[in-house]
């Protein structure tokens, strides 16, 4: 897998978006600029669903253009990939949301490493095959 595109998940872009946490921001730039970022589309659509303005929404809808945009694509291949990891964690005891079950697979189909705040991707780690860094 190649370590050098990488996923940045939702809960990293709002903390970097807030400010404040100069080492993450520090950290997310040196990955934009030494990296491939890719956004999938569910992540542009849950900035989208927080953001506070129009402006925010701008901001956020020129990822498009600026970093590797991720989707599911054509036929139901990821879908069922994402509900069937979805189903197999719950049946292991992790509840995940369907949405970072949906990261997971964009995230192998395309060789990312994630980034992310969220702990439960850890759990995802083995049973999707993913590499993931929490911070």
């Amino acid at each position: 897998m190649s370590v050098d595109k990488v996923i940045i998940d939702t809960s990293v872009w709002i903390d970097y978006f807030r400010g404040g946490d100069l080492p993450l921001s520090q950290m997310v730039d040196e990955i934009i600029n030494g990296g491939e970022v890719c956004v999938p589309g569910i992540v542009l659509a849950e900035l989208i669903q927080g953001a506070k303005s129009e402006r925010e929404i701008s901001i956020i809808e020129d990822m498009i253009e600026t970093f590797t945009f991720l989707d599911i694509g054509p036929g139901n291949g990821g879908w069922v990939e994402a509900g069937r990891l979805s189903y197999d964690m719950k049946k292991a005891g992790a509840a995940v949301h369907l949405a970072d079950c949906l990261i997971a697979v964009l995230a192998r189909k395309n060789g990312c490493r994630i980034i992310t705040r969220d702990r439960h991707f850890q759990a995802l780690k083995s049973m999707a095959k993913i590499e993931s860094t929490t911070i």
